[in-house]
């Protein structure tokens, strides 16, 4: 009986063990929520300072002082793609204390590299951001729309060039998903940065590019380059007037977008509460308008339904990268 006895007391103990060890695992990342932040906030950008990014990251970093009183530093690492920020962000510790906030660019980047893919690799926060590109020639070109565009450039297989601001970059696959969609045949020329790529534009070296609105607004003003269809799927205020490419080119788009995602792991506990802080910002008429001067429209959404968009953001590029057979080339 004593062993019999000994043998239950044994067992008791073991399953009171077994549930208290699985309450303290579950009690564990809402702990930790109730805690956050603890120190510090670290936000890291894949451009350089002045960059859109950049100024999308310092207005993050405003709202988490704001809301948690902690400071938030903004590290610029731009190169190789987003890369190298994507590299600091996905080695950061999963607590939440470290964001990374990216673009469109990056994620062609990414992608491009098959490294460090936003959608598995890291948490997703939420989508901050729109933006649309413009589809525009060089005033020279006797072009002044979209049908018109296509129908010379089919008349001159190869002959016309369109310019980027670097291999794989939004403006050269927006270009690349242009040309497979219409099927027309035009030549490359990528700059490694935007500003002498539009300097060219506006000089006439090349016929026509997918520019983003904001940069291009001072060529439009100065009459270099003549604009002829938002690359969004449906009418903006950010290019008043414009119709949208996907009226002569069903189903087109090439969609700017700007968002924000925590290192891998990070509990869904504090990515829910960098999202609640992110979302209410967005609210913000003041920053609304700011959003609207740098050529962005603010958006806010759910980290699972910015997980499903990255999915599907990352699906559509990569068919465009492998059929025109883009490679890395850094």
């Amino acid at each position: 009986m004593r062993n019999t006895h000994s043998k239950q007391l044994h067992s008791i103990d073991a399953v009171t063990l077994a549930a208290i060890s699985c309450l303290l695992l579950m009690t564990t990342p809402a702990q930790a929520a109730q805690d956050f932040p603890t120190r510090p906030l670290r936000v890291v950008v894949s451009e350089g300072a002045g960059a859109g990014s950049d100024i999308i990251a310092r207005q993050i970093g405003i709202m988490l002082t704001e809301a948690w009183g902690q400071p938030a530093i903004v590290e610029n690492k731009p190169g190789a793609s987003g890369l190298i920020g994507a590299e600091a962000v996905a080695k950061a510790p999963a607590d939440g204390h470290t964001l990374w906030v990216f673009s469109t660019s990056q994620l062609m980047g990414t992608t491009m590299h098959q490294r460090y893919m936003l959608p598995e690799e890291f948490a997703p926060v939420t989508l901050y951001a729109t933006t649309t590109s413009i589809m525009a020639v060089n005033a020279a070109l006797p072009v002044n729309n979209i049908p018109e565009l296509i129908a010379y450039a089919k008349a001159r297989p190869g002959q016309l060039l369109y310019g980027s601001a670097g291999q794989g970059t939004g403006m050269h696959l927006c270009m690349e998903l242009f040309s497979t969609m219409t099927g027309i045949k035009a030549s490359h020329v990528p700059y490694k940065g935007a500003p002498q790529m539009l300097a060219d534009f506006a000089g006439g070296q090349l016929q026509f590019s997918c520019v983003p609105t904001a940069p291009l607004q001072a060529l439009l003003k100065g009459g270099r380059v003549r604009a002829l269809g938002v690359t969004m799927q449906t009418r903006t205020a950010l290019a008043p007037g414009l119709p949208p490419v996907s009226d002569t080119v069903p189903g087109f788009e090439s969609l700017g977008w700007y968002g924000a995602a925590a290192a891998p792991g990070t509990p869904a506990e504090i990515v829910n509460q960098l999202n609640a802080v992110i979302v209410k910002g967005l609210k913000n008429t003041v920053l609304q308008e700011r959003l609207n001067a740098l050529g962005a429209e603010a958006a806010g959404n759910t980290p699972a339904e910015f997980t499903s968009f990255l999915k599907a953001q990352t699906t559509k590029w990569t068919k465009v990268l492998r059929d025109a057979n883009i490679k890395p080339t850094d």
